[in-house]
């Protein structure tokens, strides 16, 4: 890992240079002086508005009641291709504008998604939820790979001696509390 970062924050600069000053050698400093902000002023162009339909998408997205994951990643990839192509340089250039085309973003997301999945642990989990009619509290039971979680300090016992020791939802305010079991005490 430490190589690559001494490779993308050492090596990339220095290859960059040298193209850049190959380049001058061969069309002057002034076309590539011109190239280089002209590059990083429509990559930035073409960035922001790709940003501004992806920003669009994801409210769509939101208001539809849809989590917007693969538009989230291309924000993300947008981004990153924005602050590549403001990076003077030919292979940051190259690599910006790549980043703005549609397919090669998809490709990029399936491989990164693939990536991924490889190295995750996905565990089951089943909730249910219970109100009671009497208060406003919500009474929340995890289940995973088929066994019960207990809370802490659930032994058994009357159910409202359980629910006292349980972790307590409110769905007002979706603060999650403990309430402490106190000898005679009631739940408010």
């Amino acid at each position: 890992m430490l190589l690559w970062l001494v490779v993308l924050f050492v090596g990339l600069p220095v290859v960059e240079l040298a193209l850049l000053l190959r380049m001058a050698e061969v069309i002057h400093w002034g076309p590539t002086l011109g190239l280089v902000i002209l590059t990083g002023v429509v990559g930035a162009g073409l960035a922001r508005r790709q940003g501004l339909r992806t920003w669009v998408r994801v409210q769509k997205d939101l208001a539809a009641g849809r989590v917007p994951a693969s538009e989230i990643v291309d924000g993300v990839l947008i981004f990153v291709a924005g602050l590549v192509l403001i990076t003077p340089g030919i292979i940051t250039d190259a690599c910006g504008f790549a980043l703005l085309i549609p397919p090669i973003r998809g490709f990029l997301k399936r491989k990164a998604a693939a990536y991924f999945r490889s190295r995750a642990a996905v565990m089951h989990c089943e909730m249910n939820v219970r109100a009671d009619a009497e208060d406003q509290f919500v009474d929340v039971e995890v289940r995973t790979n088929g066994g019960r979680h207990e809370a802490e300090g659930d032994q058994g016992g009357s159910p409202k001696e359980a629910r006292r020791e349980s972790p307590i939802v409110n769905p007002q305010s979706s603060i999650v509390n403990r309430q402490s079991s106190q000898p005679g005490g009631e739940l408010p």
